[in-house]
């Protein structure tokens, strides 16, 4: 079953891709093919590029994150802190993807309709919220981390203490 879910998730990643690199080959095309034609404003046409290419980038870190994390076959048996700073990768890079498209679509709309900017302030409220969600993440688990010690390596059994020799806690000349 482990490997039938590998598999789902390297085929997904490969989709997620090749989404991400048709968006990086259409954002381009699109501002070049609206400014010839003068349809649009240029500003316009090029914003929406922008946004077409921050979220192929977020595809492509999505991507990214389900190769190293989901797809091999060793990382079923990671350790918390592993488990944390993944996904730590992953929600920031959607942190940063909202914040880009809130920025882009800032600007958007305080040049067309600025009663608009309501809707923009409202992801940029949310990308809020999600950072301050990462963050509060962040400094409970580290906490517990600290206050459990850190997880043994998978397979191998904590080194018995001989009774004659300092324990970790000892403050004696050796230890120092």
């Amino acid at each position: 079953m482990s490997f039938l879910i590998r598999i789902v998730f390297a085929v997904a990643a490969c989709a997620i891709m090749v989404v991400a690199a048709v968006l990086l080959v259409y954002a381009p095309y699109s501002a070049i093919e609206e400014s010839l034609s003068g349809g649009r404003p240029v500003s316009h046409t090029l914003f929406s590029a922008v946004g077409y290419l921050i979220v192929a980038i977020a595809l492509f870190d999505v991507a990214k994150y389900f190769f190293e994390e989901e797809v091999p076959a060793q990382r079923e048996r990671r350790t918390a802190a592993d488990a944390r700073r993944g996904l730590t990768k992953f929600i920031s890079t959607i942190i940063i993807a909202v914040f880009l498209e809130a920025l882009v679509l800032v600007f958007e709309t305080s040049r067309e309709n600025v009663s608009d900017i309501v809707y923009p302030a409202l992801l940029m409220g949310a990308g809020c919220v999600t950072l301050i969600s990462l963050g509060l993440f962040q400094r409970l688990s580290a906490s517990v981390e600290k206050d459990i010690g850190p997880e043994p390596e998978s397979g191998t059994e904590p080194p018995l203490m001989d009774s004659n020799e300092p324990g970790p806690l000892a403050s004696g000349p050796a230890n120092r």
